[in-house]
C-alpha cells in the first residue's frame, strides 16, 4: 500500500518524493506524463489529477496527499488550478488523508513595508492572488485535515526562478540581464528543498493542520546580491543588471497575456518583499538552508 501520494513532479514534488524515499517510504507520483524521480520506492503514475474519481482511486489508502502541482504558465492558472484543488480535496475527504498544500505569498497581495507572517491578512486584489485565497479557503471549508506551506520565489535545483529565466541565460551568453524590478530592494527567496522539508514535516504533525505556515527561508537579499552569489558559484564575472522601468511590463501586457500576468505581481520586485517564518521555525524546529548552498546547488544541477 502506498501511504504517500505526490501530485506533480516539478522541483517541489520531486524533492518531496526524494525526501520520503530517503526515509524508506513508498511514494506514488502522479503527473499527466508519468514523470517523476526514478527510484525503486517511487511509483510513477500517468493520470489527470483533476479527475476527482481517478484521483480518489489512486490515493486509496494514502495517509498524505501532497499537492505540489503549480503550472508555470500564469495564463493557465484559472483553468487548471480549481479542478485540481477540487479533486485533491475530494480525494482527501474520501480517503481520510491529510492534504498538504504547496502555497505562495500571492494571496496576501502588496503589504505595508513588504512584511508577511503567518497571520498577515489575505488582501490580494489581483486575480491570481484572489484565486490562491479561494483555493485555500476551499480546502479549509471541506472539513478535512489540511495545511498549506507558503514560500517565496524559489532557488535550488531545477527551480523555475529568477536564475533560470533571467540571470542564468544572461551569464551563459555574457550579456546584461534585464531585470523586471529594482535591483536594490530586499526580497526573500525560498529554497525548494526547504519547502519540501516543511511539507513532509508538517504532514506528520497534527499541530500543523487547519492553517497556513511559512517555509523558513534565508534573510532577504537584493537582486544585485543574488546575482553576485550566482556569478561566484558559476565562477563567472558579475553580470550587469539593467532594471526595467515599471511601465514596460504593463505596456507589453496590453498585447502579450503572460506579460500582463507578470505585471500584476510586479509589486514584489519594486518594493521590499519579506517572508517571516518565525512561528513555523519555533513550532516545528525547522531552519532555513543557507542561500549560498541553494545557489551552488542550482548552478551545479540546473
Amino acid at each position: 500500500m502506498v501511504e504517500h501520494v505526490v501530485i506533480g513532479a516539478g522541483s517541489i514534488g520531486t524533492s518531496v518524493a526524494n525526501l520520503l524515499v530517503e526515509r524508506g517510504e513508498r511514494v506514488r507520483v502522479i503527473t499527466r506524463s508519468g514523470s517523476g524521480p526514478e527510484h525503486p520506492l517511487v511509483e510513477r503514475t500517468p493520470a489527470d489529477a483533476s479527475d476527482a474519481r481517478r484521483l480518489t482511486e489512486l490515493t486509496r489508502g494514502a495517509k498524505v496527499i501532497y499537492n505540489c502541482s503549480n503550472p508555470p504558465d500564469y495564463t493557465q492558472w484559472e483553468r487548471l488550478l480549481p479542478p485540481l484543488q477540487t479533486a485533491a480535496v475530494a480525494a482527501a475527504r474520501a480517503n481520510d488523508a491529510v492534504l498538504a498544500g504547496t502555497g505562495s505569498l500571492y494571496a496576501y497581495g502588496a503589504q505595508p513595508g513588504g512584511h508577511m507572517d503567518e497571520h498577515t491578512p489575505m488582501t490580494a486584489t489581483g486575480h491570481k492572488g484572489r484565486l490562491r485565497k479561494r483555493l485555500w479557503e476551499q480546502a479549509l471549508a471541506a472539513g478535512i485535515r489540511t495545511f498549506e506551506a507558503r514560500g517565496s520565489d524559489y532557488v535550488g535545483r531545477n527551480a523555475v526562478s529568477l536564475y533560470s529565466l533571467v540571470l542564468g541565460p544572461a551569464m551563459e551568453k555574457g550579456r546584461p540581464a534585464f531585470v523586471p524590478g529594482r535591483t536594490d530592494m530586499p526580497h526573500t527567496f525560498t529554497y525548494n528543498g526547504d519547502m519540501a522539508r516543511t511539507l513532509v514535516t508538517l504532514a506528520q504533525d497534527e499541530r500543523a493542520w487547519g492553517r497556513a505556515w511559512h517555509v523558513p527561508s534565508p534573510p532577504a537579499v537584493t537582486i544585485r546580491e543574488l546575482a553576485r552569489l550566482y556569478a561566484e558559484a558559476a565562477g563567472k564575472p558579475p553580470i550587469r543588471l539593467v532594471p526595467l522601468p515599471r511601465f514596460v511590463l504593463h505596456a507589453a501586457g496590453v498585447v502579450v497575456p503572460i506579460m500582463r500576468e507578470m505585471a500584476e505581481m510586479d509589486y514584489q520586485w519594486y518594493a521590499p518583499f519579506r517572508l517571516d517564518a518565525t512561528e513555523t521555525a519555533r513550532t516545528f524546529g525547522l531552519t532555513a538552508t543557507a542561500l549560498e548552498v541553494a545557489v551552488r546547488e542550482q548552478v551545479a544541477g540546473g
